[in-house]
């Protein structure tokens, strides 16, 4: 299928591009399904109480076990007293499990997200940015004049080293390239921006 293709001036032309990425059947089942293993697995799991073999202090029993009229106990490290192991509190980051994704699912996702944007008109594609923008002033005018806020811009290596510095400080922007987005990146921005070149690469990748 064909798509359009923007210069910096505004001049349109057209790019062919793979369907099986830009125009593939939106699975909105499977892009749940990775969103929720991809979200999981971004959480910090660190809180840690301490189990009963693992609080400080003597193992001796507090006091015989019959004839004081008092409760049977071990020793002071048990769960019923303050300062002693917990029973069932969190064990650390090692015991939670790590969601897998499969390359297919990644991928699939990926294509009916992308297709997605195409449908609601929220996908763009440069030209490669061929001379470098140092000024976030200047950065700032070609996002207005594109309407290009709360986007993923997704670049080829060359253009990336040309626009990153001009525009890592503008808000609601996201910088990246063709191996380090997530279809949860899509799915927090409104709009995804590619460069021809990165478009390139993506279907090397996807494909």
């Amino acid at each position: 299928m064909k798509i359009e293709k923007l210069n910096l001036d505004g001049k349109k032309t057209s790019i062919e591009v793979l369907d099986k990425i830009f125009s593939a059947k939106v699975n909105h089942k499977l892009v749940s399904n990775v969103l929720y293993k991809t979200n999981a697995n971004y959480k910090g799991r660190h809180a840690k109480t301490k189990q009963q073999n693992e609080v400080s202090g003597p193992t001796s029993k507090i006091y015989a076990q019959k004839g004081t009229g008092n409760a049977r106990h071990a020793s002071k490290k048990a769960p019923i007293f303050v300062g002693g192991g917990v029973a069932h509190g969190p064990k650390g980051e090692l015991s939670y499990k790590i969601r897998k994704l499969n390359k297919s699912e990644k991928k699939q996702s990926i294509a009916s997200l992308i297709s997605e944007k195409i449908k609601s008109k929220n996908l763009l594609i440069f030209n490669d940015f061929g001379n470098e923008i140092k000024k976030t002033k200047e950065m700032s005018l070609i996002l207005k004049k594109f309407e290009i806020f709360n986007s993923l811009i997704i670049l080829d290596k060359l253009s990336k080293s040309k626009i990153e510095k001009s525009i890592r400080n503008i808000p609601n922007i996201k910088v990246t390239d063709i191996n380090h987005f997530s279809a949860f990146d899509i799915v927090k921005f409104k709009k995804i921006v590619f460069t021809e070149s990165s478009v390139k690469e993506l279907e090397k990748r996807y494909s």
